[in-house]
């Protein structure tokens, strides 16, 4: 996952430090390409954000948790 699109997912990078728990300089910081574990927290901070629909929202997810089970 590149760190513009988890960004935009999450709202901006003011949004994204707030729904993740982190300072805006940290996600400032960020590789160009998450980590797992960064990409983890992107991912579950957006579930929690959209309880009802994230799948909707994000298909490419919805995708990627059916090759999970």
């Amino acid at each position: 996952m590149k760190k513009t699109d988890a960004i935009s997912k999450l709202g901006g990078t003011a949004d994204a430090a707030r729904a993740i728990g982190i300072s805006y300089q940290a996600v400032d910081k960020w590789p160009e390409e998450l980590t797992p574990r960064i990409k983890d927290r992107v991912q579950a901070a957006f579930v929690r954000r959209y309880p009802g629909d994230w799948a909707k929202r994000w298909p490419e997810l919805a995708d990627t948790e059916k090759h999970h089970e």
